[in-house]
Protein backbone atom coordinates (compact mmCIF):
# COMPACT_ATOMS: atom_id res chain seq x y z
CA UNK A 1 0.00 0.00 0.00
CA UNK A 2 1.43 3.49 -1.15
CA UNK A 3 -0.22 6.54 0.06
CA UNK A 4 -1.36 8.75 -2.67
CA UNK A 5 0.35 11.91 -0.46
CA UNK A 6 3.64 10.17 -0.26
CA UNK A 7 6.41 10.57 -2.56
CA UNK A 8 7.49 8.08 -4.34
CA UNK A 9 10.49 7.70 -7.13
CA UNK A 10 11.71 4.35 -6.80
CA UNK A 11 10.66 1.81 -9.09
CA UNK A 12 10.11 -2.04 -9.26
CA UNK A 13 8.85 -2.07 -5.36
CA UNK A 14 7.76 -5.85 -4.29
CA UNK A 15 5.21 -6.94 -2.71
CA UNK A 16 3.92 -5.68 0.74
CA UNK A 17 5.82 -2.79 0.70
CA UNK A 18 3.88 0.00 2.75
CA UNK A 19 4.61 3.92 2.52
CA UNK A 20 2.42 5.90 4.26
CA UNK A 21 1.67 9.76 3.95
CA UNK A 22 3.80 12.29 3.15
CA UNK A 23 6.97 9.86 3.23
CA UNK A 24 9.61 10.54 0.58
CA UNK A 25 11.29 7.68 -1.14
CA UNK A 26 13.74 9.19 -3.47
CA UNK A 27 14.76 7.35 -7.18
CA UNK A 28 17.56 5.01 -6.67
CA UNK A 29 16.33 3.87 -3.02
CA UNK A 30 15.66 0.06 -2.78
CA UNK A 31 13.15 -1.48 -0.65
CA UNK A 32 12.91 -5.16 0.09
CA UNK A 33 9.76 -7.02 0.81
CA UNK A 34 7.58 -5.74 3.40
CA UNK A 35 9.95 -2.86 3.68
CA UNK A 36 7.30 -0.50 6.33
CA UNK A 37 7.67 3.97 5.78
CA UNK A 38 6.07 6.10 7.98
CA UNK A 39 4.90 9.78 7.16
CA UNK A 40 7.70 12.23 6.92
CA UNK A 41 10.52 10.08 6.80
CA UNK A 42 12.69 10.05 4.16
CA UNK A 43 15.14 7.29 1.91
CA UNK A 44 17.38 8.69 -0.44
CA UNK A 45 19.41 7.41 -3.36
CA UNK A 46 21.45 4.78 -2.82
CA UNK A 47 19.77 3.31 0.16
CA UNK A 48 19.01 -0.56 0.71
CA UNK A 49 16.63 -1.68 2.47
CA UNK A 50 16.78 -5.41 3.72
CA UNK A 51 13.27 -7.34 3.82
CA UNK A 52 10.95 -6.20 7.10
CA UNK A 53 12.71 -3.10 7.36
CA UNK A 54 10.69 -0.64 9.37
CA UNK A 55 11.64 3.12 9.27
CA UNK A 56 9.69 5.19 11.61
CA UNK A 57 8.48 8.69 11.22
CA UNK A 58 10.51 11.47 10.66
CA UNK A 59 13.76 9.66 9.95
CA UNK A 60 16.02 10.35 7.54
CA UNK A 61 18.33 7.20 5.84
CA UNK A 62 21.14 8.72 3.50
CA UNK A 63 22.28 11.77 4.64
CA UNK A 64 24.55 13.53 3.01
CA UNK A 65 27.37 14.34 5.49
CA UNK A 66 28.73 17.73 5.53
CA UNK A 67 31.48 19.94 7.01
CA UNK A 68 30.39 23.66 6.02
CA UNK A 69 34.11 24.72 6.53
CA UNK A 70 34.20 23.90 10.41
CA UNK A 71 35.02 20.35 10.18
CA UNK A 72 39.10 19.50 10.18
CA UNK A 73 38.39 15.94 9.23
CA UNK A 74 38.33 15.42 5.44
CA UNK A 75 34.50 14.84 4.36
CA UNK A 76 34.25 11.38 2.14
CA UNK A 77 31.99 8.92 1.34
CA UNK A 78 30.25 6.81 -1.10
CA UNK A 79 26.20 7.29 -1.28
CA UNK A 80 25.29 4.22 -0.26
CA UNK A 81 23.31 2.86 2.97
CA UNK A 82 22.90 -0.67 3.91
CA UNK A 83 20.32 -1.87 6.45
CA UNK A 84 19.64 -5.27 6.85
CA UNK A 85 16.72 -7.85 6.70
CA UNK A 86 13.96 -6.91 9.92
CA UNK A 87 16.09 -3.54 11.25
CA UNK A 88 13.74 -1.33 12.48
CA UNK A 89 15.16 2.78 12.46
CA UNK A 90 13.25 4.47 15.32
CA UNK A 91 11.17 8.12 14.84
CA UNK A 92 13.53 11.03 14.10
CA UNK A 93 16.75 9.02 13.59
CA UNK A 94 19.44 10.46 11.42
CA UNK A 95 21.24 7.79 9.31
CA UNK A 96 24.25 9.16 7.50
CA UNK A 97 25.47 8.21 3.82
CA UNK A 98 28.38 5.49 3.98
CA UNK A 99 26.91 3.38 6.92
CA UNK A 100 25.72 -0.32 7.20
CA UNK A 101 23.66 -1.55 9.71
CA UNK A 102 23.14 -5.26 9.98
CA UNK A 103 19.54 -7.65 10.42
CA UNK A 104 17.08 -7.47 13.41
CA UNK A 105 19.03 -4.06 14.49
CA UNK A 106 17.22 -1.69 16.20
CA UNK A 107 17.83 2.22 16.16
CA UNK A 108 16.42 4.09 18.77
CA UNK A 109 14.31 7.66 18.29
CA UNK A 110 16.22 10.13 17.35
CA UNK A 111 19.87 8.30 17.17
CA UNK A 112 22.41 9.75 14.92
CA UNK A 113 24.53 7.44 13.18
CA UNK A 114 27.61 9.07 10.81
CA UNK A 115 29.62 8.47 7.85
CA UNK A 116 31.65 5.46 7.63
CA UNK A 117 30.15 3.67 10.40
CA UNK A 118 29.58 0.11 10.56
CA UNK A 119 27.17 -2.27 13.03
CA UNK A 120 26.13 -5.57 13.11
CA UNK A 121 23.51 -7.67 13.77
CA UNK A 122 20.79 -7.55 16.62
CA UNK A 123 22.33 -4.73 17.90
CA UNK A 124 20.69 -1.87 20.28
CA UNK A 125 21.33 1.58 19.84
CA UNK A 126 19.14 3.03 21.87
CA UNK A 127 17.24 7.06 22.04
CA UNK A 128 19.48 9.78 21.51
CA UNK A 129 23.02 7.77 20.95
CA UNK A 130 25.07 9.66 18.80
CA UNK A 131 28.11 7.79 16.54
CA UNK A 132 30.52 9.55 14.99
CA UNK A 133 32.51 8.35 11.56
CA UNK A 134 34.55 5.18 11.41
CA UNK A 135 32.82 3.36 14.03
CA UNK A 136 32.71 -0.47 13.84
CA UNK A 137 30.61 -2.04 16.33
CA UNK A 138 29.98 -5.89 16.48
CA UNK A 139 27.16 -8.50 16.93
CA UNK A 140 24.91 -7.87 20.09
CA UNK A 141 25.89 -5.19 21.59
CA UNK A 142 23.79 -2.83 23.28
CA UNK A 143 24.43 0.67 24.18
CA UNK A 144 22.24 2.62 26.13
CA UNK A 145 19.94 6.38 26.22
CA UNK A 146 22.43 9.35 25.37
CA UNK A 147 25.31 7.88 24.91
CA UNK A 148 28.30 9.16 22.11
CA UNK A 149 30.76 7.17 20.21
CA UNK A 150 33.52 8.64 19.13
CA UNK A 151 35.10 8.76 15.81
CA UNK A 152 37.92 6.23 15.17
CA UNK A 153 36.25 3.45 17.58
CA UNK A 154 35.89 0.06 18.12
CA UNK A 155 33.37 -2.20 20.08
CA UNK A 156 33.49 -6.03 19.46
CA UNK A 157 30.68 -8.21 19.88
CA UNK A 158 28.10 -8.74 22.83
CA UNK A 159 29.35 -5.38 24.29
CA UNK A 160 27.11 -3.32 26.63
CA UNK A 161 27.46 0.03 27.86
CA UNK A 162 24.75 2.26 29.83
CA UNK A 163 23.38 5.55 29.85
CA UNK A 164 25.03 8.72 29.19
CA UNK A 165 29.11 7.07 28.25
CA UNK A 166 31.13 9.40 27.04
CA UNK A 167 34.03 8.41 24.67
CA UNK A 168 36.46 10.76 22.94
CA UNK A 169 39.33 10.17 20.85
CA UNK A 170 41.62 13.51 20.75
CA UNK A 171 43.88 14.17 23.69
CA UNK A 172 44.62 17.80 22.38
CA UNK A 173 41.34 18.77 22.05
CA UNK A 174 41.30 19.42 18.24
CA UNK A 175 44.04 22.18 18.82
CA UNK A 176 46.52 19.89 16.78
CA UNK A 177 44.16 19.10 13.55
CA UNK A 178 43.03 16.26 12.24
CA UNK A 179 45.34 13.00 12.20
CA UNK A 180 43.57 10.11 11.53
CA UNK A 181 47.19 7.88 12.92
CA UNK A 182 46.82 10.27 16.17
CA UNK A 183 43.08 10.73 16.77
CA UNK A 184 41.57 7.41 17.61
CA UNK A 185 39.03 6.44 19.70
CA UNK A 186 38.45 3.36 22.17
CA UNK A 187 38.93 0.24 21.49
CA UNK A 188 35.80 -2.07 23.11
CA UNK A 189 36.52 -6.07 23.40
CA UNK A 190 33.71 -8.68 23.28
CA UNK A 191 31.88 -9.38 26.07
CA UNK A 192 33.03 -6.13 28.11
CA UNK A 193 30.41 -3.92 30.15
CA UNK A 194 30.18 -0.22 30.40
CA UNK A 195 28.60 1.62 33.61
CA UNK A 196 26.47 4.76 33.28
CA UNK A 197 28.58 7.73 33.22
CA UNK A 198 31.89 6.17 32.65
CA UNK A 199 34.37 7.92 30.35
CA UNK A 200 36.58 6.17 27.90
CA UNK A 201 40.27 8.47 26.64
CA UNK A 202 41.50 7.80 23.78
CA UNK A 203 42.85 5.30 22.23
CA UNK A 204 42.80 2.88 25.70
CA UNK A 205 41.54 -0.30 25.17
CA UNK A 206 38.86 -2.09 27.51
CA UNK A 207 40.03 -6.08 27.82
CA UNK A 208 37.48 -8.87 26.70
CA UNK A 209 35.11 -9.61 30.26
CA UNK A 210 35.88 -6.40 31.70
CA UNK A 211 33.86 -4.03 34.14
CA UNK A 212 34.27 -0.49 33.89
CA UNK A 213 32.30 0.34 36.86
CA UNK A 214 29.57 4.01 36.85
CA UNK A 215 31.41 7.40 36.73
CA UNK A 216 34.64 5.86 35.92
CA UNK A 217 37.07 7.62 33.76
CA UNK A 218 39.65 5.05 32.20
CA UNK A 219 43.01 6.99 31.20
CA UNK A 220 44.94 3.96 30.50
CA UNK A 221 44.45 0.08 28.85
CA UNK A 222 42.04 -2.54 30.88
CA UNK A 223 43.06 -6.07 30.76
CA UNK A 224 40.74 -8.62 30.32
CA UNK A 225 38.61 -10.20 33.00
CA UNK A 226 38.77 -6.40 35.11
CA UNK A 227 36.80 -4.71 37.01
CA UNK A 228 37.89 -0.99 36.99
CA UNK A 229 36.22 1.73 39.73
CA UNK A 230 36.97 5.41 40.34
CA UNK A 231 38.04 8.56 38.60
CA UNK A 232 40.73 7.65 37.59
CA UNK A 233 40.16 4.33 37.00
CA UNK A 234 41.78 1.33 38.82
CA UNK A 235 41.94 -2.24 38.98
CA UNK A 236 39.54 -3.43 42.03
CA UNK A 237 40.40 -7.06 41.34
CA UNK A 238 40.13 -9.76 38.98
CA UNK A 239 37.13 -11.12 37.84
CA UNK A 240 35.72 -14.88 38.06
CA UNK A 241 33.32 -15.42 34.89
CA UNK A 242 31.66 -18.01 37.21
CA UNK A 243 30.85 -15.71 40.22
CA UNK A 244 30.25 -12.44 38.00
CA UNK A 245 31.37 -9.11 38.97
CA UNK A 246 28.96 -8.43 42.45
CA UNK A 247 30.48 -7.68 45.48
Amino acid sequence: MISPHAVVKASDLPDGVVIHEFAVVSEGAKLGKGVVIHPHACIESGVTLGEGVEVFHGAIVGREPKGAGAVARPIEFERVVEIGAHTVIGPHAVIYYDVKIGSETLIGDGASIRDKCRIGDRCLISRGVTFNYNTVVGDRVRIMDLTHITGNCVIEDDVFISTLVATVNDNALGSHGYDEGRIVGPHVESGAMIGAGAILLPNVRVGAGSVVGSGAVVTKDVAPQSLMMGMPARLIRSLDQSQGFSS
